[in-house]
């Protein structure tokens, strides 16, 4: 495993060169004193009666019973369910009452630790915990310059070190974006390779085939140690069920290859509601939760003790259109459900995070944003992915909105951590030091804790009219432009062990010659 990273002595300040050093040298030192996830000190919160989940868990039972769910093109798969008592014709299976949730809370663990190669970013998922994770699977990406464009490695390069200097963001993620100047086949080998070459923090696996995600567990027992792979999490992998009630044999081998390696699946319905689910709420649940047990109870038949996550991913969609829409109520709704279904059910959860279907980082995004940031996180969510850089539906990732939304992850971590309560936080120094109607400004107590005590964002403005208009009257998306290409100018990758990184470029280039050019 590679070492943790070094501290540095700090460096005068100065211009030019030295400058850059010390911005680098503050980066680092953000980054190495953020926490690597947040441990809830607010509990989640579940607006619906013991009664109503019940009917709602009543409803899946019935769905799995009488309707199915179909396993398409993996026969292994059908063999491990008929083997458990599942009735299956052809490839559609239908279950006994109660037969999954049996399976679930038998094996399937309540909490794990998903493990970074630096163990000081490390994350712990399920209980009380939440970690915020970037967005996923965007084809373009946009920046103020540019505008919108096909992604390129370069970029997911680029993300992966925002993401990494961001200290609101707990993990590096996966599929940042989608580097299309890389040919498909061999395209998760460099992704991967990004995850670890320019960050530390914990990062996803490839699913679009089970070969990729082989060569994902792979890679990561050239980094960590094969032994280590096979008896610990190092990897979290996204499977989508392919809504309504079927698996495809894609996502069936992806989760094999991760099950039987002992490596962390996020099984998560992709539903637009009213298309991949009736248009009604509580039929989209009692849907969802049929689909994630199916996958979670998979997952154990394979490999009891492997861990699993209850995912969702529910957005409402215009019936005029046929458009999805974000930031509405009934996601809200699905989404606070689902999480209490997961606490039920006794594994971690999964939902998004900033999703909305604007162009660009405008009011319409950072209100969509805004909602299903906050519901996500006050439904208790234990792995937030989609937190940071979402526009258009995911069709793009922005840079600019990466940063806006890495300020409000921050802002989340600092609200759900909690009230502190002790003798320093209540002030007590503070009273005891000033008299009555003298401010406290010029306190000690002022002095050691104004720093951390009260966030401030590093890209709201909350100068004077006249500060702002004197320094340009940038709003918003012109000032995190300006940070993205400060952080990028100052990065500076995290320690890699020698050994570790010739072995992945030797294994990068031998796979690349066994699978060949593929095609775009």
């Amino acid at each position: 495993m590679a070492e943790e990273r070094k501290s540095r002595e700090p460096r005068s300040r100065g211009g030019g060169a030295r400058g850059r050093r010390e911005a680098r040298q503050q980066a680092a030192s953000v980054v190495q004193k953020a926490a690597p996830y947040i441990v809830r000190g607010i509990p989640a919160f579940n607006p619906y009666e013991d009664a109503v989940l019940e009917r709602l868990e009543q409803q899946a039972d019935w769905i799995l019973a009488e309707v199915g769910v179909k396993f398409t093109g993996d026969a292994e798969a059908l063999d491990l369910w008929r083997k458990a008592g599942a009735h299956v014709e052809g490839d559609l299976v239908k279950f006994p009452k109660g037969m999954l949730r049996e399976i679930i809370q038998k094996t399937s663990p309540k909490k794990f630790t998903q493990h970074a190669r630096n163990p000081e970013k490390s994350v712990v998922l399920g209980g009380n915990n939440t970690v915020l994770v970037p967005a996923y699977g965007s084809p373009f990406v946009r920046d103020l310059e540019n505008g919108r464009r096909y992604a390129t490695i370069e970029d997911f390069q680029n993300f992966v070190k925002l993401a990494y200097l961001a200290p609101g963001m707990h993990h590096s993620g996966g599929t940042l974006c989608e580097p299309v100047n890389v040919n498909v086949p061999v395209r998760h080998l460099d992704m991967l390779h990004a995850h670890i070459q320019y960050s530390d923090k914990p990062f996803m696996g490839s699913v679009t085939a089970p070969e990729r995600a082989q060569d994902s567990v792979d890679m990561a027992g050239l980094v960590f140690g094969e032994e280590f792979v096979d008896q610990n999490c190092v990897l979290v992998s996204l499977i989508n069920a392919n809504s309504p009630l079927t698996f495809d044999d894609t996502m069936i081998g992806a989760l094999k290859t991760y099950a039987k390696s002992n490596q962390a699946c996020v099984v998560s319905p992709f539903i637009l509601a009213g298309a991949m689910s009736p248009c009604t709420p509580a039929a989209t649940i009692a849907q969802i939760l049929a689909e994630a047990m199916a996958g979670l109870a998979l997952i154990q038949l394979i490999r009891p003790g492997a861990p699993g996550i209850f995912g969702t991913f529910a957005a409402s969609m215009s019936m005029q259109s046929g458009a999805p829409t974000f930031g509405t109520p009934e996601p809200g709704l699905i989404l606070f459900a689902c999480a209490a279904l997961a606490r039920r059910l006794g594994v971690p959860f999964r939902s998004g995070g900033g999703l909305n279907g604007s162009k660009i980082p405008d009011a319409q995004a950072g209100y969509e944003a805004a909602n299903t940031l906050q519901q996500a996180a006050m439904a208790g969510v234990n792995f937030m992915l989609h937190t940071a850089g979402w526009l258009e539906g995911g069709l793009s990732m922005s840079y600019e909105k990466f940063l806006m939304d890495c300020d409000q992850a921050a802002m989340i971590t600092k609200f759900f951590t909690g009230l502190k309560i002790d003798e320093n936080m209540l002030g007590t120094a503070a009273f005891s030091e000033n008299e009555p109607g003298v401010h406290f400004l010029g306190t000690q107590h002022t002095q050691d804790n104004f720093k951390d005590a009260l966030y401030i964002s590093p890209l709201a403005d909350n100068n004077s009219f006249e500060q702002w208009s004197s320094e340009g009257e940038l709003d918003m998306t012109a000032r995190a432009a300006k940070q993205v290409k400060t952080q990028l100018e100052n990065y500076e990758a995290p320690p890699l062990d020698d050994g570790i990184a010739e072995s992945l470029k030797e294994f990068i280039a031998k796979r690349k010659a066994e699978i060949g050019d593929g095609v775009l």
